[in-house]
């Protein structure tokens, strides 16, 4: 800190910026060694002597720079300060008191809008991303120990087969509704195109003719078997498929392309071949 008494310029003719720049160079300092000393930019000393403070910025700035360069002058220039540079005017505060009653109205309804759109435009999507998933149906499970809704549905209304016969509360025979006899079936000649199913569990069976209509629907037990002739079979289901061995020809099906909740569907060409159901 410089406190020499040359610098004390005296006189209200001189400027700030000029009383400044008098006593920098009555101190012998260059405006390089006052630039780095007070560590402002050389351009901003420049235009402290000159007084174009405009280029500063605000006037709590030019205030404070014009207060740390007669510091390490060792001058005083608050009189300036109270003249020359305006004083710092503290901001108004705005009273919304006597605002229109309609006014303040409009703008609480038009926040209220805004926050709405917002809302809907945030749930909108959210609901029709879960709506699927909460309308969505379970698969259903196929039932070893009463016939399949579905089945029943898809056999004809008016069907020249018998009605099945009423479930006992304890049979040791299979519940069938074939036109033949479960047990002591005619065996059928031998074919290389006849589908050959043999059931190591029970399992529920239907067989429908190329007509549409159910020829045979029944619960097989396990250690049974049938031999279908392709050429009146039209499509089979099986319910609890994983115990159904399928053969044509000599060799193994594979169920799993037809196969939904341990149900498999199948259509049957006339050559023998397993196709997936329509």
């Amino acid at each position: 800190m410089m406190h020499d008494s040359s610098a004390n310029i005296l006189g209200d003719a001189l400027g700030c910026g000029a009383r400044l720049r008098e006593a920098r160079e009555a101190a012998g300092l260059g405006l390089p060694e006052v630039a780095s000393r007070l560590r402002m930019p050389l351009h901003v000393v420049e235009a402290l002597e000159e007084g174009r403070w405009e280029v500063i910025g605000a006037t709590v700035f030019v205030r404070g720079q014009l207060r740390s360069y007669a510091k390490l002058l060792g001058i005083d220039i608050e009189p300036f300060l109270e003249t020359t540079v305006a004083p710092a005017v503290p901001v108004e505060l705005v009273s919304h008191a006597h605002t229109p009653r309609y006014q303040r109205w409009v703008e609480n309804m038009g926040r209220r809008m805004v926050y709405g759109v917002i809302t809907i435009a945030i749930a909108v999507p959210v609901w029709l991303a879960t709506r699927s998933h909460l309308t969505e149906t379970p698969p259903a499970t196929a039932s070893l120990d009463a016939v399949p809704p579905a089945l029943v549905a898809d056999a004809p209304a008016q069907s020249s087969l018998p009605a099945p016969p009423p479930a006992q509360p304890e049979t040791s025979g299979p519940y069938m509704a074939s036109l033949a006899p479960a047990v002591g079936r005619a065996a059928a000649p031998v074919d290389d195109d006849v589908l050959q199913l043999e059931f190591s569990g029970e399992s529920w069976l239907q067989v429908s003719g190329r007509d549409g209509r159910v020829v045979e629907q029944g619960l097989m037990r396990a250690g049974e078997s049938r031999r279908l002739d392709p050429a009146s079979v039209g499509s089979v289901v099986l319910g609890n498929a994983s115990v159904v061995r399928v053969q044509q020809a000599g060799s193994i099906v594979d169920l799993a392309p037809y196969k939904r909740a341990n149900v498999a569907r199948f259509a049957v060409s006339s050559d023998g071949s397993v196709t997936a159901a329509e």
